[in-house]
């Protein structure tokens, strides 16, 4: 199994890179193939000017269609999710996440943004076309510390995103061997 994950804050470190740490261990130890990407990875002038012939988006093009799954992070700021990453997920094709398992995350402020996920970066993952997209984990600031270091997780935090992981890695089990149809 082989699953992309991709940092969208334009910081780094981060909280929501930390957690995409945490989850990107977590699979590895079950055996997965987890190939990083960061929106470092991307010139800024590919970015802002749509060059869709950029090295960096067609090698993230051609780690993508090889991937079964794909989990994304992002701080929010103002309601949404990072501009940088929209920018970047608009230059993907309209199949890019077809026949892949989605997990997002996010970080923010407070749980007054956690909505930020249902309703700004969900649609836009459906828009990719994901075969499905999980149940995401938000995180609080406050929940996240030392993540310029050895980042430490709040124990409920870590709870979510262990199961969160698990849920992810089942779906790409389940996706990736279909059950036979009874006759």
């Amino acid at each position: 199994m082989r699953v992309i994950t991709l940092a969208g804050s334009p910081r780094f470190p981060s909280r929501s890179t930390a957690l995409l740490i945490h989850c990107q261990r977590a699979l590895e130890t079950r055996g997965v193939e987890v190939i990083p990407w960061n929106i470092h990875n991307f010139q800024p002038d590919d970015l802002i000017n749509a060059r869709f012939d950029a090295p960096a988006l067609q090698a993230l093009r051609d780690d993508l269609a090889e991937a079964d799954g794909v989990i994304v992070a992002t701080p929010i700021y103002k309601a949404s999710f990072s501009g940088a990453l929209k920018t970047l997920l608009d230059l993907l094709p309209e199949r890019a996440l077809e026949h892949k398992v989605v997990l997002p995350i996010a970080s923010g402020g407070s749980a007054g943004h956690m909505l930020a996920l249902d309703y700004a970066l969900k649609p836009v993952l459906n828009a990719l076309k994901a075969q499905e997209i999980l149940h995401g984990v938000f995180a609080e600031e406050h929940q996240v510390t030392h993540y310029d270091r050895q980042a430490e997780f709040d124990a409920q935090l870590t709870q979510r995103l262990d199961e969160s992981v698990t849920n992810f890695w089942l779906a790409l089990t389940r996706h990736r061997h279909p059950v036979a149809q009874a006759i």
